[in-house]
């Protein structure tokens, strides 16, 4: 989104998550496309806080081993930006040339933005065009975040070409393996560790996006602190692992649900939001697909189905993307496969025609 102009060709997806670093390589084949290479590492606790990168090194150093252990060789990389630092809106803005557009878009965008217009970086997309107006998606990050992300990738020894919004990514993704009907109207929902973003759908265009801050690190950190686990029990019994030995027998179902009640609390807000926004004859959303590590948490689809009464299912990033179960392990893929959409539509980047 936010470098334009620049070679595309052979580009690693690399999505830098609050927890982990996400790799995946794509490659054409034939008609379709074909997984070439992908890795998964964690990073050290409080590597990442917040969305900020709190340990350059840290992030540098797992970039870095999983190209060597997966034999990575492409060194151009496009990467992902949310949280509170990134601003995504569907804007109108009276009717005019490209070039008057380009102009003066900066001075439309100010407006809409809580920082100052000369801290972030700004890119935008044309929507809609009518008689009287411009219908126009913008998406603006602080520069020094984007600055950040690229040191790390660099530090890394590769070369950062592509900085998107991983909101837009994941939709990317979507488009490529769900194949979306023209007024088919889906939320997708990427949860991650401690962002979730939220993008809602129609077709292939996106009508609202923003970024929630609530994430599976909330579900880990009230299991810390309700029941006393260290971080590594919190996290296995978040997964669906009993209580350790030694520690008081108590209902875990509460205190998940009491984490769940608040993330869907954001998804109701972005979906009344977009109810109020909505052009006149727009369906309600139809579906959610889950992405992200906090979509395996168990019962959340169940959970989620309930709560808005539509259907609910885990994100399948590589539903038409060929993966050679010789070289990839069909068991080890179905556990990564939610983690991965992100950084799949990254690498989508790389084999755009």
């Amino acid at each position: 989104m936010f470098t334009k102009g620049m070679g595309k060709k052979n580009l690693v997806g690399l999505d830098i998550g609050s927890s982990s670093v996400k790799a995946v390589e794509l490659a054409k084949k034939g008609a379709g496309l074909q997984l070439l290479n992908l890795g998964f590492e964690n990073l050290q606790q409080d590597t990442i806080v917040d969305g900020q990168i709190m340990e350059l090194n840290n992030v540098s150093n797992v970039i870095s081993s999983i190209f060597r252990e997966h034999q990575i060789k492409t060194n151009k990389v496009a990467a992902g930006v949310s949280g509170h630092s990134v601003i995504v809106k569907n804007i109108v803005l009276p009717q005019m040339s490209e070039a008057e557009l380009q102009e003066s878009f900066s001075w439309h965008a100010e407006e809409h933005i809580p920082f100052d217009i000369a801290d972030v970086n700004l890119d935008y997309e044309l929507t809609g065009n009518s008689s009287e107006s411009l219908h126009v998606l913008m998406a603006a990050c602080k520069s020094d975040k984007i600055a950040t992300v690229k040191q790390a990738i660099q530090l890394a020894g590769k070369q950062p070409v592509i900085i998107d919004v991983d909101a837009f990514a994941m939709q990317n993704c979507y488009e490529i393996n769900y194949q979306p009907k023209a007024n088919e109207i889906v939320a997708l929902l990427n949860i991650g560790a401690s962002t979730m973003n939220i993008n809602i759908v129609k077709g292939t265009r996106s009508v609202f996006a923003r970024d929630a801050q609530v994430g599976g690190s909330h579900y880990t950190s009230l299991l810390q602190k309700e029941l006393g686990l260290s971080f590594e029990q919190a996290e296995a019994v978040k997964r669906g692992q009993p209580l350790p030995s030694g520690i008081e027998p108590r209902p875990i179902q509460p205190i998940i649900a009491s984490v769940s009640d608040t993330l869907a609390l954001e998804v109701k807000k972005t979906m009344d939001f977009y109810r109020t926004t909505a052009s006149h004859g727009d369906e309600g959303i139809q579906k959610i697909l889950l992405a992200g590590g906090g979509s395996k948490l168990p019962g959340l689809a169940e959970y989620l189905a309930n709560r808005f009464e539509i259907p609910v299912e885990v994100f399948d990033p590589f539903r038409h993307i060929d993966v050679d179960d010789k070289k990839f392990d069909p068991e080890y893929m179905r556990e990564i496969v939610p983690e991965m959409a992100v950084a799949v539509g990254l690498a989508l980047r790389g084999v755009e025609a």
